[in-house]
């Protein structure tokens, strides 16, 4: 019975916001509400566990989310990823560009989220495709794969970072752990797998693209941009605070960690809210008021900044709300229980669930945190576990197969004027692939660790 009630309850969600389109968040309080009346949940509990999930949800990562995306608007905004791309692409070269737009992709991920990183490098590949009189395809892929990873893998991206405040693991290991799995696959799933698409669709890499619905995008002038060494500290400043201080933490003996005064302020400085206040209040100052620009001009930054994640925090909250659910129902226990004497890998599954709820809903987050409400109480029957690498499988799961019920898909296709069938064989692929080739390396390195 709790199985059939997930489902009907995925089912449900699918109908509100595909056929009638009602708006996520809302839908998704409905179905929270409605799987834990059909649970058979105290009518008095319903509605606790419901604002429960959703303020413990945003309670954790609103802090994070906030700052994480002021550092990166100020960044785009001084054109500090511009100079980031810029500088890769010419270091490069034009015969390598798969590879310079893969990396720099990467990095200007880890400091803005999918959409807007996709938003902010598109016209980028476009100028640099008609100088160099090709099709923007030829670095369609890599660009995906780069932005994907980071998307999907590390914080503090909102679905890595969620998952792992949910799961109780360390994020600076998620993020050292994210960095060494995500490398290798965003090498495999971008350059390698443009070489593939090249011969699949080859009539997709004559395509010109475009860009009008993005209106006039600005383009700094050499003059404008910030260095590539003070724009590429700017935006991996997070990542450094939190890995330095995850790296002590796991060399430093326990002992001496509990007295000394150092430790624990670096410990503090290490805290992934913390890093990301210091981050941004370096960023107000190297890509504006080192610059010239005001506090007003800057706050003004950061506002439209805030302004934009709004609903998205609301989605993730309505997340958490049927995470919640799911526990405080029984139904995450009954399926944990269901699966314990089935000797499952953990890691399986936490990404074979929110692999399922990704192709089924089309928004990773969302089905990355719902997929915790299952697989938390499954880890009480693994004590074991690595929490970091649960996570990681959780955000790996969450990233297959985006096709026509994700709105990316119809932006990638929009963009480079793709048919369906080549966004289904170019994006599709690759974010399947990803999925697949992040679990491999995720195993493998459960095997080590």
């Amino acid at each position: 019975m709790p199985l059939i009630i997930v489902v009907a309850g995925i089912a449900l969600l699918l109908l509100l916001t595909i056929k009638i389109k009602l708006n996520t968040f809302v839908s998704l309080i409905i179905v929270s509400i409605a799987v834990a009346i059909a649970s058979g949940m105290d009518l008095n509990k319903v509605v606790t566990s419901v604002e429960s999930g959703l303020g413990g949800t945003l309670g954790h990562i609103g802090l994070i989310f906030g700052f994480g995306v002021m550092l990166g608007r100020l960044l785009a905004d001084a054109g500090g990823a511009q100079r980031i791309a810029l500088t890769m692409l010419n270091y490069f070269g034009k015969n390598k560009l798969d590879w310079a737009v893969v990396c720099s992709a990467f990095i200007v991920g880890i400091a803005l989220f999918f959409e807007v990183g996709l938003i902010l490098l598109v016209p980028i590949l476009f100028a640099i495709a008609r100088e160099a009189k090709i099709s923007p395809m030829f670095m369609c892929v890599p660009m995906l794969s780069g932005l994907l990873v980071a998307h999907g893998f590390l914080p503090p991206h909102p679905g890595p970072t969620v998952i792992a405040r949910e799961y109780g693991a360390d994020v600076g290991l998620v993020l050292i752990y994210g960095i060494i799995v995500g490398i290798p696959t965003f090498i495999l799933c971008g350059p390698v797998l443009n070489k593939f698409c090249q011969r699949i669709i080859p009539d997709a890499f004559k395509k010109e693209g475009n860009i009008a619905s993005l209106g006039a995008t600005r383009r700094f002038s050499e003059s404008e941009m910030p260095g590539f060494g003070i724009s590429f500290l700017t935006a991996m400043l997070p990542v450094i605070l939190m890995a330095v201080v995850t790296i002590i933490q796991m060399t430093h003996a326990k002992s001496a960690a509990d007295s000394g005064l150092f430790y624990n302020i670096l410990l503090f400085l290490g805290n992934s809210t913390i890093a990301m206040l210091i981050s941004l209040l370096f960023a107000i100052y190297t890509m504006g008021l080192g610059r010239g620009k005001t506090i007003p001009e800057l706050m003004d930054s950061c506002g439209k900044a805030i302004a934009g994640i709004a609903g998205l925090l609301l989605i993730i909250g309505g997340g958490g709300a049927f995470k919640q659910v799911l526990i405080d129902s029984g139904v995450g226990q009954y399926i944990s229980t269901l699966v314990s004497g089935m000797d499952i890998n953990p890691i399986l599954m936490a990404w074979g669930v929110a692999a399922f709820l990704r192709i089924c809903l089309g928004s990773a987050t969302v089905a990355a945190i719902s997929t915790a409400g299952l697989v938390i109480p499954l880890l009480a029957v693994h004590p074991n576990t690595n929490l970091a690498l649960i996570t990681l499988a959780t955000g790996a799961g969450s990233c297959i197969c985006s096709h026509v019920n994700d709105a990316s898909f119809w932006m990638i296709k929009d963009f480079f004027g793709l048919t369906t069938k080549e966004t289904l064989l170019s994006w599709t692929l690759m974010s399947t692939l990803l999925s697949i080739c992040g679990l491999i390396f995720i195993l493998l390195a459960s095997m080590i660790i």
